[in-house]
């Protein structure tokens, strides 16, 4: 999208910000920079999701692990997932999050660290349907699309769905040609809304 058709769709989605949820997951948000070159930074996305969502702070979740190491025994997080989670409250994203599993990998590597939270997005879309008339997703992770499904059929909820090139999977394309999903964004093109290193490059 060029910035002219950005400013478009976001004037366009200006009369439904108010009963729109936003699923950010941030795991694979955070992959994103892979493929961009570049991070998405919290407060810029936190930012960047009032065009999309305002009012009630719920509407906007931020799904996330907490990691407190592979000790089981431990209550202490570890520093960089305690400061993602932190940041996220503090820019206003509603919290939604489960202790990271670290298991046993046999390899040189020692662990496998795990935490997926499809089942909570999944379940909270169904829970709070009441609440929004568009869902928008920011995860190119297709696990979601047969939740996306079922609200559109069932109730009528439009989707929006935002990821990375190179990392959109199969599910989603194949869901917006079939009418399901209405729109994939691409985070490529909101470089200049979401780059970290442009707001804190001196």
């Amino acid at each position: 999208m060029t910035r002219d058709e950005i400013t478009k769709f976001l004037k366009d989605h200006e009369q439904y910000r108010q009963r729109t949820i936003v699923i950010v997951d941030y795991g694979n948000v955070d992959k994103w920079g892979r493929s961009l070159g570049w991070k998405v930074g919290t407060p810029q996305l936190a930012k960047f999701v009032k065009n999309f969502s305002i009012g009630d702070p719920l509407l906007r979740r931020f799904y996330y692990g907490s990691d407190y190491g592979p000790s089981e025994s431990s209550a202490l997080l570890t520093p960089w997932s305690n400061a993602i989670l932190t940041l996220a409250r503090n820019n206003g994203f509603f919290v939604v999050t489960k202790r990271v599993k670290y298991i046993h990998s046999g390899d040189s590597a020692g662990y496998e660290v795990k935490c997926d939270l499809d089942v909570e997005m999944a379940v909270d879309l169904i829970q709070e349907r009441e609440h929004y008339d568009t869902i928008f997703v920011f995860s190119g992770d297709g696990d979601l699309v047969r939740a996306l499904e079922y609200l559109k059929k069932q109730y009528g909820k439009k989707s929006i769905v935002m990821g990375a090139r190179g990392h959109i999977g199969r599910e989603i394309i194949d869901a917006k040609k079939a009418g399901i999903i209405s729109s994939v964004l691409y985070a490529d093109d909101f470089n200049y809304r979401l780059n970290l290193e442009r707001f804190t490059r001196r």
